[in-house]
């Protein structure tokens, strides 16, 4: 049963790898527009990177387009959000991203965030092989602190650009149902689960069902 899985996980890393650089080879002309619409707009970077939580709980740099002010960003980066929960993440917290109509938003990233396109370089992470395709959201690291041993298993996996979770629901699913949604996930992964992830992602954004 190990060597399956063993085989299984060899598998998915080589569809990642071969997905990813596809993706990115195609939407190179749409990362290019985005990068001249962001530095036209407000200088340098064109980039966003955040510590988020990895397999193992190690932390990588997750990418992003920048969609807010420059300073404003880096404010936010270095000012972090405090959570001090002691008996894991209660299951009706749900994170909040802030508002759209943020003042600090550029124009440019209003956009890219009502279409998820900040998400995109995220294939660069893939490809370097911090997250997967199909897997948990990678959470950020103020929040995985707070886990209980439970919601620590999540972790056993590389995170992914989507998920169980994101497609059975929008993006203010409580942590509670993430969290279940996950695990269900680690527990029974294999190849044919992880296509069946994609195919109801895809079927998610072109319902227009919400930001996965």
């Amino acid at each position: 049963m190990k060597s399956k899985k063993s085989f299984q996980l060899a598998i998915k890393r080589l569809i990642d790898i071969v997905f990813s650089l596809i993706v990115l080879i195609i939407l190179s002309p749409v990362f290019l527009a985005l990068a001249i619409l962001i530095i036209k707009e407000d200088g340098r970077p064109v980039f966003f990177k955040q510590q988020r939580s990895g397999k193992g709980d190690v932390y990588f740099g997750l990418y992003k387009f920048r969609s807010m002010k420059v300073k404003q960003t880096f404010d936010e980066k270095s000012k972090g959000r405090i959570y001090d929960w002691k008996n894991g993440v209660p299951d009706e917290f749900v994170f909040k991203t802030g508002s759209a109509d943020n003042p600090n938003i550029i124009k440019i990233g209003r956009f890219i965030r009502k279409y998820s396109l900040d998400e995109l370089p995220q294939f660069i992470n893939v490809l370097k092989g911090d997250m997967s395709v199909i897997g948990p959201r990678p959470e950020i690291i103020e929040i995985t602190k707070c886990y209980s041993s439970k919601q620590k298993q999540r972790l056993a996996v590389k995170p992914g650009i989507t998920g169980w979770a994101q497609a059975n629901g929008r993006s203010n699913m409580n942590h509670g149902n993430k969290i279940r949604h996950d695990l269900y996930y680690v527990k029974n992964f294999n190849l044919w689960f992880d296509l069946r992830v994609f195919l109801k992602t895809v079927a998610q954004v072109l319902e227009g069902k919400g930001s996965v």
